[in-house]
């Protein structure tokens, strides 16, 4: 039997208020485990567009070198 059942099957003997928290508390499950995988994405993406940067040597900047300071 899947989980998924099992929890349907728990859920349906729960009065309407409890299964609408219920409701609510997978949704915000749902949410969070997006969330994480959308950060988990961002940094492969920064981590990738950076990689090897580290190793690069370039020339310094200050604030000397900005024309407008804001």
């Amino acid at each position: 039997m899947a989980i998924a059942d099992q929890i349907q099957r728990y859920v349906e003997k729960l009065p309407a208020s409890v299964q609408a928290e219920v409701l609510d508390f997978v949704e915000y499950l749902v949410t969070r485990a997006e969330r994480r995988e959308d950060a988990g994405w961002s940094e492969l993406s920064l981590a990738t567009a950076m990689g090897g940067m580290e190793d690069e040597v370039g020339p310094e900047y200050t604030t000397d070198d900005l024309r407008t300071v804001f």
